[in-house]
């Protein structure tokens, strides 16, 4: 078998359309994993502190959505919500708000898998000094969740960044869209498969490396605790 890379390094336009694909696949990632953090943070919030309806509701939410698949999510988001709601979105904004959604209900269910470790002492020694039951979730629960769950969260954002390819399926101009369009030129589907397999590697490692980082920096009182 001869392998033909030259055939896609040595043209400009696949170059950048790989460049870019890599980067609107990275930014859609941070951006979804980032918003459904904070989402899964309210969701799984309203779980902690038993909240009537909104406790049941998140509940049926997280298992909706992680028992069933992203593309399915993808497709109603990208064109049945605009249908239910008359609105017009772009395909990156309707990719973005999918990947959001399904990022927020696996964290929630990791975050509340945080809160259950936290040593029941610290919550009731807060509440004998009066301290409030948010304050005592937020400087003491919240913090001491994502720092113990930071590798689970870490890794599912890492392996969900890899499932992300699927928003090529509605148009949008990512990595996964980038080495279809090359293939569907050239012919040599082995080599440009290879090429992303690359790409997506070197890009989730550049991911683990900022992540490790970031810990290093917010977490630093666990490595000394």
């Amino acid at each position: 078998m001869e392998f033909r890379f030259f055939e896609i390094y040595r043209n400009v336009d696949y170059i950048n359309l790989l460049i870019e694909g890599t980067a609107r696949s990275a930014l859609l990632a941070a951006g979804a994993g980032l918003a459904g953090l904070l989402f899964a943070i309210a969701l799984s919030a309203s779980r902690y502190f038993r909240i009537p309806v909104l406790a049941q509701v998140s509940t049926a939410y997280v298992e909706f959505i992680r028992n069933t698949p992203l593309i399915v999510q993808l497709f109603f988001v990208a064109f049945g919500l605009p249908l239910l709601l008359g609105y017009k979105w772009s395909f990156t904004a309707h990719a973005l708000l999918a990947l959001t959604i399904n990022f927020s209900a696996y964290f929630a269910e990791i975050l509340r898998a945080g809160y259950a470790s936290v040593p029941d002492g610290q919550v009731e020694a807060a509440t004998a000094l009066g301290v409030r039951k948010w304050l005592i979730f937020r400087k003491i629960v919240l913090p001491q969740a994502i720092g113990k769950m930071y590798a689970s969260l870490n890794s599912q954002f890492i392996f969900l960044f890899l499932t992300t390819g699927i928003i090529s399926e509605i148009g949008v101009r990512d990595l996964t869209y980038a080495g279809l369009f090359i293939d569907s030129r050239t012919f040599r589907s082995f080599e440009v498969f290879i090429v992303l397999t690359v790409i997506y590697l070197l890009t989730a490692f550049a991911f683990k490396a900022l992540l490790g980082l970031l810990y290093r920096v917010f977490f630093r009182w666990r490595a000394t605790a």
